[in-house]
């Protein structure tokens, strides 16, 4: 096989670094630039949350790279502030905008990676340009959020969404001694979480003393110039300093329509095993693609950093002249909501339902710990499993630390497709401080069997 001499990367991230490095240590000989239109590359986007609470005392420490050393340490020419407009997969060239010069570019490859990542959603009830409204996507949307907090006393915040970013955003407010309120279309928070989730996080908002309004889909704003004031919601109004967007995001996929590649479905590009699109010399990776569900084997969309960094290093190795495969992909999240851990892994209860599967759940409320132990507390897990042949479709935890390895112990059950009731055979490990006689998964094994 002949190996690409240019390889082109659009997109800064997780992903684009990932394919960029990896290119580059697979196939030496070859040019391989990075284009990204904003300042960074290579951000801590999960650990954004944890720079707003001050817990990170600065933000520089979540960007891992310069340029100049991404450059130094790879051998990969990245070129910020600079945003790929088009591709002209006929010649083989991108069109470039030098945002700050304000002048246009060409720039000829042999493979393009794209590494597009997601865009918040809108919320078109605000109109454009507000100062005090903001997303929490990209390092710029935290330092810009951190410079009003710095410059004014912001003693107030509204956020709009309740998923994870929502209530990480709310925690990390809350910690800094400002009074938050989180607005939801839906009664409860985390909708794509199952009920019982719902109403813990609920209890847990209420306890921490933040304001939470369900069915909140249609308000009534107030501006003043350039800020939003205040929020009408049902007669309540709402007055705050700052605003956050927290209704989640979607697939970055304009560069890729617009060129005509395949969008998927679940509105991802489409790509095969190999992270091609529906264009030969054209791979992508990371939140701007769609994978496939290893629970359902059908197309899905994961926005997720360790996926998005795992698909990058393999596109990369794959444009420089490779021939490595994805897997499907167990969806395995975990958010801290306050001193409690929500995982959840495959699929919900409601999402079994829509994908039409006949199962059944278990579910248990136990403690972490022996309960002599002054750290004990309760967790919370439920398991959904397929009916006739005892097949993990999802599950979830609510609790202390313990619940990560919980988490990943199930996802591999889901990626083994080891029978459920297999749990209750585990031989779990055991200390005082450390976890309970019977553990949780256990419980939940027995129950299964």
């Amino acid at each position: 096989m002949i190996k690409p001499k240019k390889i082109i990367v659009v997109g800064g991230n997780a992903a684009g670094p990932a394919a960029a490095a990896k290119a580059k240590r697979f196939n030496p000989e070859a040019e391989v630039l990075l284009f990204e239109a904003g300042s960074y590359i290579s951000t801590g986007t999960c650990e954004m949350p944890y720079v707003l609470s001050g817990e990170i005392d600065d933000y520089k420490k979540i960007i891992f790279f310069s340029p100049e050393q991404f450059f130094k340490d790879k051998g990969v020419m990245v070129f910020i502030n600079h945003k790929v407009e088009s591709i002209n997969r006929n010649d083989k060239k991108v069109i470039v905008k030098d945002i700050r010069k304000g002048n246009s570019l060409e720039f000829y490859y042999d493979k393009l990676i794209l590494a597009t990542g997601s865009i918040a959603r809108k919320l078109e009830q605000f109109p454009p340009g507000l100062k005090n409204v903001y997303n929490l996507k990209n390092v710029q949307d935290l330092i810009n959020i951190l410079e009003l907090m710095n410059k004014n006393s912001v003693k107030n915040a509204v956020i709009i969404g309740s998923g994870y970013i929502g209530l990480e955003a709310a925690d990390a407010l809350h910690s800094r001694g400002i009074t938050v309120t989180i607005l939801e279309k839906f009664q409860y928070p985390i909708p794509s979480s199952e009920i019982d989730i719902q109403h813990l996080t609920y209890e847990l908002l209420k306890h921490n003393k933040i304001s939470f309004y369900g069915n909140a889909d249609t308000i009534k704003i107030t501006t003043s110039g350039d800020y939003l004031r205040s929020i009408n919601l049902d007669s309540r109004l709402l007055e705050f300093d700052i605003i956050l967007n927290a209704t989640g995001s979607i697939p970055n996929v304009n560069l890729a329509n617009n060129c005509g590649l395949e969008i998927g479905s679940k509105g991802g590009i489409k790509v095969d095993s190999r992270l091609r699109t529906s264009c030969q010399d054209i791979y992508a990776a990371g939140d701007c693609i769609e994978v496939t569900n290893a629970v359902t084997n059908r197309p899905d969309y994961f926005p997720i950093a360790t996926i998005a960094h795992d698909f990058g290093h393999i596109a990369g190795e794959n444009a420089a002249g490779g021939n490595k495969r994805v897997e499907p992909v167990v969806k395995n999240l975990s958010v801290k909501i306050f001193n409690k851990f929500l995982i959840k892994v495959g699929l919900s209860s409601k999402e079994a339902r829509e994908e039409k599967y006949l199962f059944s759940s278990v579910q248990e409320v136990v403690p972490n710990l022996i309960e002599v132990m002054p750290e004990s507390d309760k967790v919370f897990g439920k398991i959904n499993y397929e009916r006739e042949n005892k097949r993990i479709l999802g599950a979830t935890f609510f609790g202390g630390r313990e619940v990560s390895g919980y988490g990943d112990l199930i996802s591999a059950f889901i990626k083994t497709k080891h029978c459920a009731s297999e749990l209750s055979s585990i031989n779990y490990n055991y200390t005082p401080p450390l976890s309970p006689m019977v553990n949780l998964l256990s419980i939940l094994g027995r129950k299964i069997k």
